[in-house]
């Protein structure tokens, strides 16, 4: 047991993006608006 929880494991890897996917994320959390009416909050994409 000792062996199997001491070891040393690098099993994360980074997610490589391109710049498009970048660039279609950020316009697309740009263009969501919160619409708020009386107690309740809606989301709507401005597209």
């Amino acid at each position: 047991m000792e062996k199997i929880y001491s070891a040393e494991r690098n099993t994360s890897k980074l997610a490589k993006a391109r710049p498009e996917t970048i660039q279609f994320l950020l316009n697309y959390s740009r263009s969501m608006r919160p619409v708020r009416y009386k107690k309740f909050v809606f989301e709507s994409n401005m597209n």
